[in-house]
């Protein structure tokens, strides 16, 4: 698989971002870490493993250092808008990615 066709895009969600910041939160209120490395939330091919993934992520985003690689599959929904045939929206893989300290957390391309 090439690097292009293994991420879909980025999960910019205000779901996706607050749960990362109460991750964040919680382990900091335990006194478990001072500072907790960021994380992304991306929309990958369903067929790529967690070394593809971090590999891509790595070529893509030079400035960028993968810690860790946390996948899940998301199961389609039923669909069925003002008429009687009923559909599904495809499965897709979710992989939510914990960078290294000190690296760039920004890879969106809005600096």
């Amino acid at each position: 698989m090439d690097t292009f066709d293994i991420i879909k895009g980025l999960i910019d969600t205000e779901k996706a971002q607050r749960t990362h910041d109460l991750y964040a939160m919680e382990l900091r209120t335990q006194g478990m870490k001072d500072s907790v490395s960021p994380k992304v939330t991306m929309r990958v091919d369903i067929r790529a493993n967690k070394y593809q993934i971090r590999e891509a992520v790595e070529k893509l985003f030079p400035k960028v250092k993968v810690a860790k690689v946390n996948t899940s599959h998301m199961p389609g929904k039923a669909r069925r808008k003002r008429t009687l045939a009923a559909g599904k929206s495809s499965d897709w893989k979710k992989a939510v990615i914990t960078l290294k300290e000190g690296s760039v957390t920004d890879i969106t391309g809005n600096n």
